[in-house]
């Protein structure tokens, strides 16, 4: 029934006036209209999707349907696509590639996503996002077919994940789990403040975009939590400008997650640009 972690079976469905619902107990139904009512209050656009891959269960709130930017999301399935492919044979990574990899994964490099994007196919690569890794709204979205100008929805972002915790080769499905647990403290919030004793993972994403002749900020994360990584956590957060932007996205998706999850909140995260 997907309990909830630190719950136990007694507590996690013995609520008064709770009955067990679409696979998620109690514990995480209180969690989720907690959830729930914190996005209405926010202003902007605020998806999340939580799925559970023990039992299949999936919770969404807010627009998960809406494309978002997706600022360094996408990196993660830039990683996925190379390593894939390097397993496979068809394309061969040097050592200053994997370097680079890593540098994606842990502090979001631009350069080495850049360089990656140029020597790896550039927009050839994303016919593999789509098709193979469900990533099925994702799309360029900017002036130039570049791995900056794309959006898609977190149901795409959670899909991706998940494609790497079922899907990739075991040997490299460690490496990326391990090296999204390990990133630099600047992605040290989003699904990271699930809490240390969760041992969740993250890639997450910042940017300044325009829409309609108006700028404003992208804040999104997408990883695991739990015990063998059992659950995907996505959210996308598309909000007006404002000079605290980024510091106001960080912490609400930090806070999420910590509710999600039963850690503290305000979630103690420090969130800076690069």
């Amino acid at each position: 029934m997907g309990a909830a972690p630190g719950t136990t079976g007694a507590s996690a469905t013995g609520s008064a006036g709770c009955r067990p619902a679409n696979g998620w107990d109690c514990t995480w139904q209180k969690r989720f209209t907690t959830v729930t009512d914190l996005v209405k209050k926010k202003p902007g656009s605020l998806g999340i999707e939580l799925r559970d891959r023990k039992t299949g269960a999936v919770w969404r709130t807010g627009p998960t349907d809406h494309r978002y930017w997706t600022g360094s999301t996408i990196k993660l399935a830039m990683v996925t696509s190379v390593l894939e492919r390097a397993r496979s044979g068809e394309v061969t990574l040097t050592d200053d590639d994997r370097k680079k990899v890593a540098d994606m994964l842990a502090f979001s490099s631009d350069e080495a996503a850049d360089a990656i994007w140029k020597k790896f196919g550039r927009d050839a690569m994303v016919g593999r996002f789509t098709s193979r890794y469900g990533m099925s709204k994702l799309a360029f979205a900017g002036s130039s077919r570049y791995w900056g100008f794309m959006k898609c929805t977190p149901t795409d972002l959670a899909a991706l994940m998940s494609y790497v915790l079922k899907t990739l080769d075991p040997e490299d499905r460690s490496y990326l789990v391990g090296a999204m647990r390990d990133t630099d403290s600047i992605q040290h919030w989003g699904v990271w403040a699930a809490g240390a004793n969760q041992q969740p993972g993250n890639k997450n994403g910042w940017s300044v975009e325009t829409d309609n002749g108006k700028d404003h900020w992208l804040t999104s994360s997408v990883g695991f939590v739990g015990p063998d990584q059992r659950y995907v956590l996505a959210m996308m957060y598309d909000m007006p400008a404002g000079q605290d932007s980024l510091k106001l996205g960080g912490q609400t998706l930090s806070d999420i997650a910590a509710v999600l999850f039963g850690a503290k909140t305000p979630a103690q995260v420090v969130v800076r640009p690069s």
